[in-house]
């Protein structure tokens, strides 16, 4: 799918993600995931961090901060996403307009599993995050009792390359990061890591 463009799709997810019981339900029923693990970690962020949220969609991670800067490479997503804040920026994940070590905090919620190349993306926020900075975000996984449903998802082009935990982990590791913690549970996998 082309998120750049798709602005239905990218709607229905967006609203049905910012809705608290929707959003509670669908992680269960279609993931066997509970998105109150995702709201703990978007809670727990230091507002004083200079933050990049990519993809941030609709803003689900976004709060009105000078230090968090949202971006996304759907124009329609960072409309959305202004509801919440104005530090926005169009960006491509795999060639992102900051300068090396620029950042304390990368964050990518729901997105990875969106991509053709994730290890692509992971090695480029890597890039643009400081020496000890954090990399942290969510994915769902292949491996789990979810493949058909992520093999559909594929199929409509809505899903780029979801790898397994165990391909997270490499990809993580090869992008240059340490202290590397996975935390599975359903078809979703958070991580955290250091630079």
């Amino acid at each position: 799918m082309n998120w750049k463009t798709a602005t239905l799709v990218s709607t229905l997810y967006d609203h049905a993600v910012q809705n608290r019981a929707l959003s509670r339900l669908g992680a269960r029923v279609l993931w066997n995931y509970d998105i109150t693990h995702l709201r703990a970690a978007i809670a727990s962020q230091d507002p004083t961090a200079l933050t990049l949220d990519i993809p941030c969609g609709g803003g689900l991670a976004v709060d009105d901060n000078p230090h968090h800067i949202a971006a996304d490479i759907s124009r329609h997503m960072l409309t959305r996403a202004r509801r919440r804040t104005n530090t926005l920026i169009q960006a491509d994940i795999y060639a992102l307009p900051f300068g090396s070590s620029t950042f304390d905090l990368c964050l990518t919620y729901n997105g990875l599993h969106c991509l053709d190349d994730p290890a692509a993306a992971l090695r480029e926020l890597t890039r643009v995050l400081r020496p000890g900075g954090t990399l942290t975000g969510t994915t769902l996984v292949r491996g789990t009792n979810r493949d058909p449903l992520i093999t559909l998802m594929r199929r409509l082009d809505i899903f780029g390359n979801p790898g397994t935990t165990a391909d997270l982990r490499t990809w993580l590791t090869d992008a240059g990061l340490t202290a590397i913690d996975l935390t599975p549970t359903g078809a979703v996998t958070g991580f955290t890591a250091r630079k």
